[in-house]
């Protein structure tokens, strides 16, 4: 049974429509993913608050940072899967397959991120935004000092929490909107991976993967 046909529960308007600028991201949009990606229409409906929207994710998921793009997407995925966040889980979980070159962590993320065999600092990462999504009212000096100890700088463990406190907004968003994942990130990367040999390394850091074909725009 496919998912609803609809973007949005609140409507979208009509691109034909929208400023100039806009327009633009659209047709940048289409050109380098081949699809604009169901969240900009939804937050269209209040186009100031998409340009805001857009800067933000930017800033957040693709300035210079000592947490790598991967790294940040594994983040999104297992905030969203907390909050059980159908238009993130899908729509992150493919730039997860897609950086990583893995369908299987994607879904490792999606669904149990403790299943996967990542490396202790991106566990203790993962492990913080969970805690931090489920229950932030009991993080205390103890979880920094965890993350100082695998080796984030106090810049690192800004970028940290404020990737989980961007998504943990972009969830309930989606959430309240009834926001649709466009159908063309369930496909992507698909094919099964090449398994490692036994005692491989986990995943690298600073994983080699196609970009959502060079676009700078937020999935």
């Amino acid at each position: 049974m496919p998912q609803p046909d609809h973007i949005s529960k609140l409507g979208v308007p009509d691109p034909g429509l929208l400023d100039d600028d806009l327009q633009a991201v659209w047709h940048k949009c289409v050109e380098k993913l081949g699809f604009v990606p169901n969240v900009f229409s939804a937050y269209s409906l209040r186009p100031q608050r998409l340009r805001n929207f857009m800067a933000m994710y930017n800033e957040i998921m693709l300035s210079p940072s000592g947490l790598s793009k991967l790294e940040r997407e594994m983040v999104a995925v297992v905030v969203s899967s907390a909050n059980r966040c159908y238009y993130c889980l899908v729509a992150h979980g493919a730039a997860v397959r897609q950086l990583s070159g893995d369908p299987e962590l994607g879904e490792m993320m999606a669904l149990n991120y403790r299943v996967a065999r990542v490396d202790p600092r991106q566990r203790a990462m993962l492990d913080f935004a969970w805690k931090m999504t489920t229950t932030p009212h009991l993080i205390e000096d103890a979880d920094r000092d965890v993350l100082r100890a695998i080796g984030l700088t106090e810049e690192d463990l800004f970028d940290l929490a404020e990737t989980v406190a961007f998504f943990n907004l972009s969830n309930r968003m989606a959430s309240a909107t009834d926001m649709m994942p466009n159908r063309e990130y369930h496909g992507l990367v698909r094919d099964a991976p090449v398994l490692p040999p036994p005692g491989a390394q986990p995943v690298a850091r600073k994983a080699q993967g196609r970009r959502l074909r060079g676009a700078r725009t937020p999935t």
